[in-house]
């Protein structure tokens, strides 16, 4: 595994981001976090994401940043939604996790293996 780096985003008060971040060390790959209370998602890197999984599976509906969003009632376009996730990660599930061209959101050990696998 020599050059594999994942890369990921999240918060550091997210659990299932913390197991990830476990998950890697435990096998020596490189990480590169991403804080997104610290530093917004950039909008291309999103996108990937969104084009992978569908923006609905990216939102965290059973959470409550997604109650007090108001998104279930909202009229709104993807961008629209896009723009609020950028200000507001509590919305997705997270971390969205990127390991080559694999990509990962919430807690799936099954899709950090294959990004380990990768290599």
């Amino acid at each position: 595994m020599p050059d594999l780096q994942v890369q990921i985003f999240g918060t550091k008060k997210s659990s299932a981001t913390r197991a990830a971040e476990r998950f890697f060390k435990e096998r020596k790959v490189k990480i590169h976090f991403v804080d997104l209370k610290e530093r917004p998602i950039a909008r291309g890197e999103l996108q990937r994401f969104v084009q992978k999984f569908g923006l609905n599976d990216l939102l965290d509906m059973e959470g409550k940043a997604y109650e007090q969003s108001n998104l279930a009632y909202l009229r709104t376009t993807e961008d629209g939604i896009i723009a609020r996730i950028i200000d507001a990660p509590d919305l997705l599930k997270l971390p969205l996790v990127r390991g080559g061209k694999v990509l990962a959101v919430g807690d799936d050990p099954e899709s950090w293996k294959q990004m380990v696998e990768q290599t």
